[in-house]
């Protein structure tokens, strides 16, 4: 086999219709088609998973058991395959410890660099504080002291009176004669010690002059004052010009006090050693809070806006409140927001005239052994920002050390733009130069690629498990090319995925960075500018689900360009061929609008927004505009919870003109945990079929109720596996098995209740059904085939009832979560935000998308959306972009109005994106 090609036989895995293929090495290759065609069937369930397992065959049987494995794909063979890494589009991180800076190591080299070059600065007299060796002492001295007379002082402690005989005899068998009493040296047996009990002692080593001649005599003076009094000297001119304490640890040659020597231990908040001991490291603790107390901050005092006092039992602390605010001249009968930080301030923690509300809950929580007590007080506390640690995470003494001036907690606050601007203009000398060589070249280098990846905007303290899928992605490969490594196997998930098309050039420098590294780069992607930018094309097809898994077309990108209309819906699309995009010179009428004045949150900057009801607003912008800022940390909080300030924003101004039943937002977040779960159980249409099965004629014979044909409950279910149709196998250091179970052969249910069935049919036949099969088959359940059908014009046809929700991407769970919404929302005004429902989608099914958030409006409903996704832009009524760039340099509304508005706009980058592509796609209604 030429070694220049992978070539693939007689795939199988999932849907592929048993493919043939070859593909070159070496290159970017674009795998492209409709949603559930086969196109992660084919790059991460065959191509990746036995690359990876081919690479893991090389290890020992014990290191394989520590490792991820993947079962061996359903194929009849494969050549020509490199080691594979597949970046997926998921954000697998939970953990609340790790940071974007850890996730891509270059807080590890933060911390190596403060442990090397760090300085520590004693907080008490701002000097620098260093250990001294025996040499740095005597250099030290000769330098303060230059020709004079000094003491090398031993510190002995303070005197005890009582004890001084037989410490007397001890110096003096110790080979001591002098002491340093004030200044002056005297002889050990002249010393009086009558009436000075509890003064310091010191005892005289040498009485030298501070030159270079006495260098030696003085460090060996040093030396022995270091093995005698755990590291400590003191050095004293003899006519009072100073007295000076080294130490062989850090210590403030000031005022003595000892330090933590800088290690990267000190530095890490995962170490018992260096984390906070208040916070354990996370930067945040459960304390009490003002947004918690006070709900609606729009109430007044009077109005009973503090929330734990406006009970019938704490009614008492209400009304003493109410005469100290008298007292005070404090008013009642405005809003909360309208009074000054200081009274805010003063009524939730007190004085010493009256017992404010935390306080309060802080005798209670003390009772924490009442149960009623415990759920009571937290329901008033949230995570706030540790007070001990300010947010950094790490032990005081970590503070106190500098890296050209600045804290690691402050350098972990920054932008990778940023921090690469200290590190080159650190002002370093020729020492710490040399030691931070190595050090800086990589941190600049890796804070690089996380700017070419677009990631720019994120700070390094920013949680791993706060980034959407996209952005975890896009870590994860920033990490892989720092790793420079060379014939591999690249496998990626949409990595367009929360990329705004002005960055879409960065990542595909990225891809062709990998590719020039001799890398082999494979991308399951829908973005017209990605595929137009790969090497080599392979589109998967007809259909999704059993009516996919095929090769439509496999070739360079040039061929695909020259390929006649019809052989691929994707390249018909992608290349222009057929002009799908209808644009509308005006949008609907609203009914209403939300209205936000001087919005700030996070990076958001004192913007004033409108967002027109029973209309499709989109939210756009570069990555970090502050998007998912606005639309769900500002008006989903106000909207679903009504909190005054929007939990940590501030608006100064917030209404709506319209009606609102009820925020719903549809994110990409799972419909279930449980394998048990599936799309039928979550769109509730499963109870329907139950309740036919249960209908049937033997099922009523033998007594079956709806619960019998339920893989939840006993009873029904098979009995070995519980509902579940497999078993999982341990392997160990192999993939673990799942195989069908043994009882019911994968069918979930006891053989008594297979053996009811419904137009031929048993219950687990049923499940196995595509959603457009099921239409079909319950044809005459209006009721279920309406549920089907809103699960089939959202694009989910190919998928089967009964598939486990973890095995549905996020896009799909967010188009099932819409279908749910499409059939329980009847009689509502609902207000709709979602974060990029366009996720997966292959461009011809955004049309039947777009169809069902219509449906929604015509309903009367509001969509918000956010969105990168051109032809969901191109088709909103309204659009809010933000920008201009991301992180500190976004947070502005650059333009807003209909489609036709923003293509006109100079400043817009999404404008003139836009303007491409209806240019390229569109046509004009």
């Amino acid at each position: 086999m030429a070694q220049d090609k992978i070539v693939i036989s007689g795939a199988r895995q999932h849907n592929l219709d048993n493919i043939d293929l070859e593909i070159p090495r070496g290159r970017v290759i674009a795998v492209t088609g409709v949603s559930g065609s086969g196109k992660s069937s084919l790059a991460f369930d065959t191509i990746y998973a036995e690359g990876q397992r081919r690479y893991l065959e090389s290890l020992s049987t014990y290191a394989r058991q520590f490792i991820e494995k993947l079962a061996r794909p359903d194929i009849d063979g494969i050549s020509g395959i490199s080691p594979a890494i597949a970046i997926r589009q998921r954000n697998a991180v939970t953990s609340a410890r790790s940071t974007v800076g850890t996730a891509t190591e270059i807080y590890d080299y933060l911390r190596l660099l403060f442990a090397r070059t760090g300085k520590t600065i004693c907080p008490d007299c701002g000097v620098t504080v260093r250990s001294f060796t025996p040499s740095d002492v005597a250099c030290e001295v000769i330098r303060i002291f230059d020709g004079e007379r000094v003491h090398i002082l031993l510190p002995d402690g303070a005197l005890d009176e009582s004890a001084w005989d037989s410490r007397k005899t001890y110096l003096f068998a110790r080979g001591y004669t002098r002491l340093d009493v004030d200044g002056r040296a005297m002889r050990i047996d002249e010393f009086d010690a009558s009436g000075l009990d509890g003064t310091p002692l010191f005892i005289l080593l040498d009485r030298i002059e501070a030159t270079g001649d006495n260098r030696t005599r003085i460090a060996e003076a040093v030396e022995l004052a270091y093995r005698e009094h755990d590291g400590v000297v003191e050095i004293a001119g003899v006519e009072g010009n100073g007295r000076y304490r080294f130490s062989n640890t850090p210590s403030c040659a000031g005022c003595g006090r000892n330090f933590e020597a800088p290690s990267a231990l000190l530095f890490s908040f995962n170490s018992p050693f260096g984390a906070c001991p208040d916070c354990k490291g996370f930067g945040d603790r459960m304390e009490f809070s003002e947004n918690k107390i006070v709900p609606d901050m729009s109430r007044s005092l009077k109005g009973r806006a503090i929330d734990p006092w406006s009970r019938e039992r704490f009614e008492f602390f209400h009304f003493r409140m109410l005469d100290y605010c008298r007292g005070k001249n404090i008013p009642v009968d405005i809003p909360w927001m309208d009074l000054a930080f200081e009274i805010r301030l003063t009524l939730l923690e007190g004085d010493v005239d009256y017992l404010g509300v935390i306080p309060f809950l802080e005798k209670m929580k003390e009772k924490s052994y009442k149960k009623g007590h415990r759920f009571f007080t937290r329901r008033y506390m949230d995570f706030s920002t540790c007070r001990s640690c300010g947010g950094s995470r790490l032990r005081k003494e970590a503070g106190f050390v500098r890296f050209d001036g600045r804290r690691i907690g402050d350098i972990a606050r920054m932008t990778p733009s940023e921090l690469a601007r200290i590190l080159v203009n650190a002002r370093l000398n020729d020492t710490d130069r040399t030691i931070s060589g190595d050090l800086m070249s990589e941190l600049l280098s890796r804070l690089k690629f996380l700017d070419d990846v677009g990631l720019g905007y994120l700070t390094l303290d920013r949680l791993t498990r706060t980034l959407s899928g996209g952005e975890a992605q896009r870590i994860n490969l920033a990490n892989s090319l720092g790793a420079n490594l060379v014939d591999t196997l690249y496998v990626l998930d949409e990595p367009s995925v929360g990329l705004h098309a002005a960055d879409n050039e960065r990542l595909i420098q990225v891809m062709r960075r990998l590719r020039e590294l001799g890398n082999t780069v494979m991308v399951v992607e829908h973005d017209p500018d990605i595929i137009l930018s790969a090497d080599h094309v392979v589109d998967m097809g007809p259909g999704a689900g059993r009516q996919g898994g095929r090769v439509m077309f496999n070739g360079s990108a040039a061929q695909a360009r020259m390929a006649p209309a019809g052989v691929s819906r994707t390249l018909d699309t992608v290349f222009g061929k057929e002009k799908s995009l209808k644009v509308s010179k005006r949008g609907r009428k609203p009914a209403g609008n939300i209205s936000l004045q001087g919005v700030s949150r996070h990076n958001l900057k004192n913007i004033d927004v409108e967002i027109p009801l029973g209309t499709l607003t989109c939210v756009t912008g570069v990555s970090g505009s502050g998007k998912s800022t606005l639309v769900i940390d500002v008006i989903h909080d106000m909207l679903s919870r009504k909190a005054g300030a929007g939990g940590n924003a501030r608006v100064r101004h917030f209404n709506v003109d319209g009606r609102i039943d009820k925020v719903l937002l549809v994110d990409q977040s799972p419909i279930g945990s449980s394998p048990r779960s599936n799309p039928i159980t979550y769109i509730k249409g499963f109870s329907f079929i139950r309740e036919l099965f249960a209908s049937q004629r033997k099922a009523l014979s033998r007594g079956y109720q709806n619960g019998r044909f339920s893989f939840n409950k006993t009873g029904g279910r098979c009995a070995k596996c519980q509902g579940m149709g497999f078993r999982r196998v341990e392997m160990h250091f192999m993939a673990d098995v799942f195989v069908p179970c043994e009882e019911c052969e994968g069918k979930r249910y006891n053989r008594e209740t297979l053996e009811i069935e419904y137009r031929g049919k048993n219950i687990s036949q049923v499940l196995d059904l595509t959603v457009d099969e099921a239409m079909m088959f319950f044809d005459e359940v209006p009721l279920l085939g309406e549920k089907l059908w809103m699960l089939a014009k959202t694009g989910l046809g190919y998928i089967a009832l009964g598939q486990p929700s973890n095995t549905l991407s996020g896009g799909e769970a967010q188009r099932i979560k819409i279908a749910r919404e499409l059939t329980e929302s009847n009689g509502q005004n609902n207000l709709y935000i979602m974060d990029e429902p366009t996720t997966g989608l292959h461009m011809t099914d955004v049309a039947k998308l777009l169809g069902v958030l219509g449906e929604l409006i015509t309903a009367g409903h509001s969509v918000l959306l956010i969105e990168h996704n051109m032809e969901v832009i191109a088709n909103a009524d309204h659009i809010i972009d933000l920008g201009p760039g991301g992180g500190a340099e976004g947070g502005r509304v650059i333009a807003c109005g209909h489609p036709s508005e923003i293509v006109r706009s100079e400043e817009s980058k999404t404008g003139g994106y836009l303007k491409s592509y209806i240019a390229r796609y569109g046509q004009e209604e």
